[in-house]
């Protein structure tokens, strides 16, 4: 590693030899100056990597070299020391973005301990972190490995996000990647355990079944709601858990956080099923049978997402909360993002107000989704950090700004995840085939059946079945579906890039997050 440069700034120089001589035996470069025109000169023409500055020096004081030094270069760190103890000074030096404050005397212990704090700080945190998920991996492979049942598997995931939000502060290519082989590994784990008891929670015993999206609203939302106190529920599109713990910071300055969890949607993880699940409280085939005007399959025209109201309208009807006040907004672009930022203080007169936000239809038009969401977020790190940028700026985040000093409770959730996919495999349909690139169903539907989850039966699965002899496959892991004409060119363009529609961690384990008003 090379050599850290430092320059000390003091009228009384001669006096800090030895700390001087400690700091170099240390392996500090160690420039010293008498006063602050000289440093500032230095720092114009010279990498520097930290600053130490007396502040009561003749001429020019600490603070005003510090300013000058930041003019110069923002970034510098800057360590200010002094005799003077008077808070107006500390605010002053604190506002000045100093990186640490010593007051003299001052040993060479203390100096050391404060350039160790600035320069190797990256450094300690990459290696204590990169220790912690070594002996954190041991406890996952073991998890892994013992039959987790729906709660284990939801705790092993946020576990996984947890040591992937982590890894990115350290900057370690190694690690990430034995974490990526661990991820990859569970989704292999978490496939067998779907294939193996997705059918029994749906027409089973339902006491042994998770929440999933059609048990949502009654069983994390409903019983929220109180008189004289707005609940709002927030559904952000296709929002992964990664992507709530990228937001998580910006949100909480607002509101404060009393439950972070998370629930399974339902295959295919694919806005028209999962969505429409949570809002009638019923699954697909049901909705289908039970509202046949209402629903529309894969290959109908028209859109299959408009009658959401009226769904959950129905819903609150069965729970026995017919008499309710709720509202329905959906934002499907900026101008109505701005018509709810507007009109969000009425919504306090509700008891349930109801807000889907199209967060990827948001980032990039429809169109071109594909192609701004490749040059965005090429990786999950990238993803993640648009989300955020994204939110902070989002109409919808202004809009419960604007209400988070009224009494209400927030519950925020999405209808499923999406997954980067990167082994294309082949599938052969008819016609009718759809075209969605982590699920197909249709007639005479050829695959190899290690790549899917195959329902012949469709109702298995608790779907409709369009069609005689249409069955249901969904990808497992990083699996993308493609037709054989035209493979490689599909193959290609879809690699790296973010779907959902199949079964993996990412698409089916997704956050539900509940708030009160600070």
């Amino acid at each position: 590693m090379a050599m850290a440069k430092i320059i000390w700034v003091d009228d009384e120089i001669e006096s800090l030899r030895s700390q001087q001589l400690f700091l170099e035996n240390k392996g500090y470069a160690v420039q010293t100056f008498t006063n602050g025109f000289e440093a500032i000169d230095y720092v114009r023409e010279n990498p520097v990597d930290v600053v130490l500055i007396d502040e009561s020096m003749p001429g020019i004081t600490g603070l005003e070299t510090l300013a000058k030094i930041k003019e110069i270069n923002r970034s510098i760190p800057v360590v200010l020391i002094t005799k003077n103890e008077t808070e107006n000074l500390m605010d002053d030096a604190i506002g000045s973005q100093i990186s640490d404050y010593l007051i003299k005397p001052v040993n060479p212990n203390q100096v050391w301990l404060s350039l160790k704090k600035i320069i190797d700080n990256k450094r300690l945190v990459a290696e204590k972190t990169t220790s912690a998920y070594q002996q954190q991996f041991r406890h996952l492979f073991t998890a892994l490995n013992s039959d987790p049942d729906n709660k284990e598997w939801r705790d092993i995931y946020k576990k996984l996000v947890y040591w992937e939000l982590e890894m990115q502060r350290t900057d370690s290519p190694e690690m990430e990647e034995v974490l990526q082989t661990q991820k990859s590994e569970a989704n292999t784990e978490f496939f067998k355990f779907i294939s193996k008891h997705y059918s029994s929670w749906l027409l089973g015993d339902s006491s042994k079944a998770p929440v999933m999206s059609q048990t949502l609203l009654r069983t994390k939302v409903f019983p929220l709601l109180k008189k004289g106190t707005p609940l709002f529920f927030v559904l952000i599109d296709n929002l992964r858990f990664d992507q709530w713990k990228a937001i998580e910071p910006v949100l909480s300055e607002s509101f404060r956080l009393t439950e972070e969890d998370s629930f399974y949607s339902i295959l295919p993880t694919a806005t028209q099923y999962a969505r429409n699940a949570i809002f009638s409280g019923l699954l697909p085939a049901e909705i289908e049978k039970t509202y046949p005007t209402l629903w529309k399959n894969d290959e109908e025209e028209g859109g299959k997402n408009l009658y959401e109201e009226e769904l959950l309208r129905q819903q609150l009807k069965k729970a026995g909360l017919g008499d309710i006040r709720f509202s329905y907004t959906k934002v499907l672009n900026n101008q109505s993002g701005q018509e709810l930022q507007q009109d969000i203080h009425n919504l306090l007169e509700n008891d349930l107000n109801v807000i889907v936000y199209n967060f990827v239809d948001m980032l990039s038009h429809a169109r071109t989704e594909m192609e701004v969401l490749k040059e965005l977020a090429g990786d999950e790190k990238s993803y993640r950090s648009v989300t955020r940028s994204w939110f902070e700026h989002s109409p919808l985040h202004q809009a419960l700004r604007r209400i988070a000093d009224k009494p209400l409770t927030l519950v925020l959730a999405t209808d499923h995840g999406s997954v980067r996919v990167k082994t294309p495999c082949r599938v052969i349909g008819d016609k009718q085939t759809t075209t969605n690139l982590r699920y197909k169903h249709g007639r005479n539907l050829q695959y190899e059946p290690r790549d899917v989850l195959a329902y012949r039966d469709p109702r298995q699965a608790g779907l409709p079945s369009p069609t005689i002899n249409s069955s249901f496959i969904f990808a497992k892991g990083d699996l993308f579906l493609c037709y054989p004409n035209n493979y490689n060119h599909y193959a290609n363009y879809y690699r790296n890039t973010f779907q959902h529609g199949g079964v993996s961690l990412e698409e089916m384990i997704v956050p539900v997050i509940t708030f009160q008003s600070k």
